[in-house]
């Protein structure tokens, strides 16, 4: 397979830096998509001479708005604006990075947002892949980062199976130099983790002292309790695990 030219949106962020890098690595030409890159995807402004000739883009972004209207108009508004420039550009196919177990969180203002996402996706113009990952390794450092407050932070007692987002970013540019596939398989870390012991275990690796308080009145309720948030039997597992990515925090 020769050379492909593919737009990556959110290209500043982690996930998005990360593919980047990992479809370059592979030979490929990447358009990076940001606002900082002068290219709005909220507007649209400047975006379909971003995908001019690109034979797929890979959606990265983020949203780090916390009111679920907001949420949703923002994922909607990039969506849309996404797949309307891509189908008159011609692009092939449209991959998305979701989160896994989606439909088993119904509160959730972020996870609604994704769902108005996968249904735009879904529903659009574009060939698409949807690739629904777990929470990545360093979700915890994320959660305790928002909740902190002089020098405690509460934290729910949730159950994952993290992944490294160096493996999703791997799995992204291996999907996008690929055939749309639809719905892909669930992307996981090899072990299920409790995201308190993975807070406390970050600060050690960072050196932070912070008092962690487990509660499930916080950001995250009692709907994600027990295996709510593990990925379904059939995923994908990546290699990396939270111990091997804790040893590079040091």
């Amino acid at each position: 397979m020769g050379s492909l030219r593919i737009a990556v949106a959110g290209a500043t962020g982690n996930i998005g830096a990360l593919t980047t890098a990992a479809l370059e690595k592979a030979g490929h030409q990447v358009v990076r998509i940001s606002r900082s890159l002068g290219v709005d995807l909220t507007t649209g402004d400047g975006l379909e001479a971003a995908l001019a000739g690109a034979d797929a883009v890979v959606d990265a972004t983020n949203c780090t708005a916390t009111d679920r209207d907001e949420v949703v108009a923002y994922f909607g508004a990039t969506t849309r604006n996404l797949l309307t420039a891509g189908e008159r550009a011609g692009v092939r196919h449209h991959v998305l990075l979701s989160i896994a177990c989606l439909d088993r969180v119904e509160g959730n203002a972020h996870y609604a947002g994704k769902r108005e996402q996968e249904r735009l996706v879904s529903e659009g113009p574009v060939p698409w892949t949807i690739v629904p990952a777990t929470q990545f390794h360093d979700f915890a450092a994320m959660v305790t980062g928002w909740t902190e407050q002089d020098g405690a932070a509460t934290v729910a007692p949730l159950l994952l199976q993290p992944v490294a987002p160096d493996d999703v970013a791997h799995v992204l540019a291996e999907v996008a130099t690929g055939a749309p596939q639809g719905r892909y398989r669930d992307v996981a870390g090899p072990d299920p983790q409790d995201l308190v012991d993975m807070a406390r275990r970050t600060n050690e690796a960072r050196g932070r002292s912070v008092r962690l308080v487990p509660t499930w009145s916080g950001l995250f309720g009692p709907e994600m309790a027990g295996d709510v948030m593990l990925p379904a039997a059939d995923a994908r597992i990546e290699p990396t695990t939270f111990d091997e990515w804790l040893a590079q925090q040091r």
